[in-house]
Parts: structure tokens; sequence; C-alpha cells
């Protein structure tokens, strides 16, 4: 058995399902993982953790010092202090320190005895002694003294094992956990102690990782570099179980060594650099085709620093971690990226950027593009300026920014149940799903949102396929009706006069509430819509209707859906919730969910009913008290 090298991965909990407990007992789960990540249980080559297996005096020594603040500089070679146990035993340097610092001892033969079965007598004196108690705090013969004090203190909880009876590898995950968060003979948490952070009880998982972080690292060839064996390993690639043969040239990678797992993230963004902040001299983020990352270490900072190699105006590929900062800065030419998207906006003209480097210098057009990973992006590239709405692929490389129409690549099936497929393909674990309108509006959504939808042809304008056959990119057009302007006619006035002949002049305002603001417009043009709920509907930046939605009684409200009657409606994520006050002349306000209910206040919900087929969501919620 080797010495384990504490090592961790901040807001990974997710990716293991673990789920905390809250106050009182701490489920038996979490106890093992924070064990595992402590480093006090290792598997065997396999991976297996043989729960059942009985624990020996040596292999408990070794727990003891991963459980202390010895455990990550223990050698595990020592002189010999007892007659079993050599300068060359595996566990020499663990038994000595064991010894020395007063939790276990030797018998009087001169013996140490290290494959023999730890005892529940045994373990819980060494114990108790690693929090600093002492003969005189305990209360009777020995080991009755012992065990009552070790219950006293809650050693003994989920403890399955009796005196006399040999420790398994479960008993000892119960023991250990159960004294890092007892009171140690001083009077505070001995994990506390240790530099964790307990809560209710239960050492905080989330914390106790990240203080254990090892990485980021780059992969420069597809290889890791890790202190324990892969074979057994469990391996992440961008948050999704995987296997190492995934990884490629340049992906970012973390591990910890305790839990024998890896996160790989391939995970990057191509662009121009634009802006360094605070300053060029110690920049702490950057902003490359329009999106400002922080850098997140030493050596991105010099890379993009003015003594670094790379300036603003020129082109650059910044490889990101598990928060999406910025690991390492690389050139175009070792790694080519494509995007794929909507443009939002697209000028012909001269450069926007803020150099006159030959990167950008001869840039003529600066197109925004809603790439399928939902994040908007600006591109300066040569040739022509492309419409809002209109499908784009951008590969950025050494040569430049190529920005190039897309064709349609239509697609037709039923999202399963669970959003997990569509018609005959798989959706990839990552997939990403962009939906999309002809005015260059777009929304990022998940497989969940289009679960059960039967989608047309014409509700699918591309997707393109992984190395699998499964889906990994998908543009939708208008399925959701979440890209549309969802307002609150609050007055509609008509000032229209008839001449003669039949001549009549059109005259109509609206005055309308949108996000909490009001706004108005007007013009010779009258649309079929009254006070209300309404969608606007826009053509090549052209208010072109105002269509009335459908409005129903509310009976109960959640967070997450409404109740009329036995009908069931999802509310919109973004759903505008107004109160109305005052009579004759109603005043709205704009309000949240929490501040309304059923029984103060009478509800009406406006929902979508364009046809969208993952629509049908409530989009304005009015309250008007009792």
């Amino acid at each position: 058995m080797k010495k384990r090298i504490l090592s961790g991965l901040p807001a990974l909990c997710l990716a293991f399902g673990l789920l905390c407990t809250g106050a009182g007992a701490v489920s038996g789960s979490s106890k093992l993982e924070a064990i595992r990540v402590l480093g006090i249980l290792e598997g065997d080559e396999t991976g297996s953790l043989n729960l059942s297996s009985q624990v020996t005096r040596a292999e408990f020594a070794v727990m003891l010092a991963a459980a202390s603040a010895y455990g990550d500089s223990v050698s595990s070679y020592g002189s010999s202090l007892f007659t079993d146990v050599k300068s060359g035993h595996w566990a020499s340097g663990y038994v000595r320190l064991a010894v020395e610092q007063g939790w276990m001892s030797g018998y009087v033969d001169g013996t140490f005895r290290p494959d023999q079965p730890i005892t529940l007598e045994e373990g819980c004196t060494a114990l108790l002694r690693l929090l600093g108690y002492d003969a005189s705090s305990f209360t009777g013969s020995c080991p009755a003294a012992q065990l009552s004090k070790a219950d006293s203190l809650g050693l003994l909880d989920d403890v399955t094992a009796s005196q006399g009876t040999a420790l398994t590898r479960q008993n000892c995950v119960d023991l250990l956990y159960n004294a890092l968060v007892a009171q140690s003979s001083t009077g505070g948490i001995y994990a506390v102690s240790l530099g964790y952070t307990v809560t209710n009880g239960e050492i905080d998982y989330a914390t106790l990782v990240s203080a254990e972080t090892k990485g980021p690292y780059v992969s420069t060839d597809g290889s890791l570099s890790l202190p324990f064996s892969l074979r057994s390993a469990t391996v992440y690639r961008n948050d999704a179980l995987s296997s190492a043969d995934t990884v490629e040239a340049y992906d970012v990678y973390y591990y910890n060594e305790g839990m024998g797992t890896v996160w790989v993230y391939h995970d990057r963004a191509s662009g121009t650099l634009t802006a360094l902040s605070p300053s060029k001299v110690s920049p702490t983020s950057a902003t490359v085709a329009g999106v400002t990352y922080e850098i997140g270490t030493s050596q991105a900072a010099y890379q993009l620093s003015s003594q670094g190699q790379f300036q603003e105006g020129d082109l650059v590929t910044l490889l990101l971690g598990m928060n999406g900062e910025i690991v390492e800065v690389l050139d175009p030419q070792d790694s080519e990226s494509t995007y794929y998207g909507s443009v939002v906006s697209s000028t012909k003209g001269a450069s926007t950027a803020t150099t006159s480097s030959s990167a950008t210098a001869s840039a003529q057009v600066t197109t925004q593009v809603a790439c399928t990973d939902g994040v908007l992006r600006i591109f300066y590239h040569s040739g022509s300026a492309f419409d809002a709405g209109r499908l784009v692929s951008v590969s950025v490389s050494q040569s430049g920014t190529k920005v190039q129409g897309m064709s349609l690549n239509r697609l037709e099936g039923t999202v399963s149940a669970d959003g997990s497929t569509l018609g005959k393909y798989t959706l990839a674990s990552d997939v990403e799903i962009l939906d999309t309108d002809s005015e260059g509006g777009y929304v990022r959504i998940y497989p969940s949102r289009l679960a059960g939808a039967t989608l047309s042809g014409e509700d699918v304008r591309c997707y393109t396929l992984n190395s699998s056959g499964e889906i990994d990119r998908l543009i939708l057009n208008e399925v959701t009706g979440d890209t549309l302007q969802y307002v609150y006619l609050s007055s509609v006035t008509d000032n229209s006069t008839s001449g003669t002949g039949n001549v009549s002049s059109i005259s109509v305002s609206y005055s309308y509430i949108q996000d909490g603001q009001t706004h108005s417009l007007s013009g010779n043009a009258r649309y079929n819509a009254n006070v209300g709920e309404a969608v606007l509907l826009y053509e090549d930046g052209t208010l072109k209707s105002i269509s009335q939605l459908s409005s129903v009684s509310l009976d109960s409200l959640g967070s997450l859906t409404a109740m009329s009657g036995n009908q069931e409606y999802p509310l919109a994520e973004d759903v505008q919730v107004l109160l109305r006050d005052g009579t004759g002349i109603y005043s709205y306000y704009p309000t949240t969910l929490s501040q309304i209910d059923t029984q103060s206040y009478d509800l009406t919900g406006w929902y979508d009913d364009l046809g969208c087929c993952a629509g049908g969501r409530i989009r304005v919620i009015v309250a008007v008290p009792k």
C-alpha cells in the first residue's frame, strides 16, 4: 500500500449525484465519499473497496495517518521499532508515526503484529488518542471505559461491530468519519482543526474536494500524467461519464487520487483578442470573440500580459477549465475551432476591433453569431455581411476567421419522453440545442424542454452528428416560442377617422408592458389585438403583427406550473408577473411569483397557442387584488 496524495476537484458534487442530507444523520454514501476523498480508504486494482473485508493493525495505522495533519508527509518506510515491522515493511513509516504520536502501541514481546485484525476497542482507543484524549479522560476499567467515551462522543454511531470483534473496512469508514466530526479534547471539532468545514455535523463535501484540488493540467499529446493507474479510474469528459481513450491533445484535466477519478474538459474559445482587463501588464480577464473570460492560471496570465506572446488584435484559442476560466492560450495554428449558429447581426464596414494589427485591420465585416452552446460571439472577417437569422459556420484558424452560410439540414421525428432520442438518433449527453427565429432571436434549450414533442421538417433547421453517430448540435426554428417578444397590452386607443368617399384615416396607438417597462407605439396600422397579453411578430426588423394570446383563470400557482380547473399549464422560466391596481384607468406594476397567490388575488394567465410544438407556456400573469 502506498501513501495517498490528498487531491480533489471543486464544484463536482453533481457529477457523482451526491446528495447532502442536511441537519441530522449523515448518509452512508456521504461518509464513504468523504473518506475516499481524504485518501483514508482506497480500492484494489479493480477499484473495489472491499467494505466487508477485515482491517489489519498496519492498515489502521495508515488510516490514522491519513486522518491526521501528517497524512501527506509520511514516508512509506522508517527505521524498525518492532521485530515484525522491519524498515523495509510497506507500512513501517505509518506504524512508526502511530506509535510516536501515541495513537497505537506494540506488545510487551516487542512485536506490533501488523497483520493481525484490529478490534473495535483497539480502534476506538487509537481514535480517542488521535482526538487528544488520554487516560485521565476515561472512567472505569479498560476497555469498557474507552468504549463508553467513544460512544459519548458519537464515534460508535452506525458502527455494527461489538467489543472483541474485528473491524471491517465499512466499520472503519463510520468510525473515522465520526471521529472527524467529533469534539476533540480541546473542545473544537476535529475536522475543523485540519482545515475542513463542518456544518450540522457533516463535512462539507464541496469544500473538502475543493481544498484538495489537483489541476488544471493540459494534455499536449492526448495522454494523462497521473499518480495512479487508469485501469480502475473513473473518467468524466465534459462532466459526462467517458473513458481515457477519448482524451484529445490540448484537453484540460484534473484528478482526485483518493477517488480514483479524472475530469477532462474539451472546452475552447477561439477568435480575436480585443481586450485585457484591468491592464495589459497584469491582466485578470480577457475578451475573445466578444466574450469575457476570467484568467485562471499564472501561465495564461503571463501569455496574455505585455511580456507574453499575444496582444490585442491577435487570433487566439483559449483552453478553458471546469469553471470556464482560461487555463492556457494557443496560437490558432495549433488548434482550429469551428462554431455553428444563427446570425444576430452583421455589419459591413470598418473593423470595430480596438487595435490596428493585421489580424483585424483587414476585417471588413463584424458578425454576431448565437452559437449552439448559447454564447453570443463576435467575429471579424472579410466578405459579405449576413442577414439576421441566417445559419452560419465559423472557422478560426491560423489563416484567419472564415464565416460561411449553411444549407438547411432538415430532420423530423418525436423526442422521447426522457429527452434522450429524436427519431432514429440518440442525443449526445452534451448535445447543444439552439432555438432560433428569422430575426436573429435565439435561446439555448436542453433536451428535457423537448421531451415528447414531435418535430416536423420545418422545425429543424440543421443538425450535426458526432463520431458515435449521435446528434451533438441541433438548431431549431421557433419550436419553443421562447424567442418571441411577449408583452401585456395595457391600453389600445383607436383615433381613426372616416372621411368622405369611404376614405378613412387609420391611427391607432398601443401601450404595452414588457419586462416591467412601459412602451408605446402608434401608426396607421390596426392589429387584431385588445388589452391583454400579446406577442409582437417582426419580419425583416419591422413589426408585422400583434397577435393576441389566450387567457385562463388560475386556481392554484406553483413555481413551475399553474392549474386552471383540471388543466395544468407550465410556466415560462421568464414569466412576467404584473400587479394591477386602481379603478377605471388601471396601473400595472411588475412583481414576482413569490408575492402573489390565489387566496389574495384573482390571477389570469396568458399562454401562447401559436402552434409551437414545445410551446403552450404561460408567459404573463396578471394579479388583481380580491
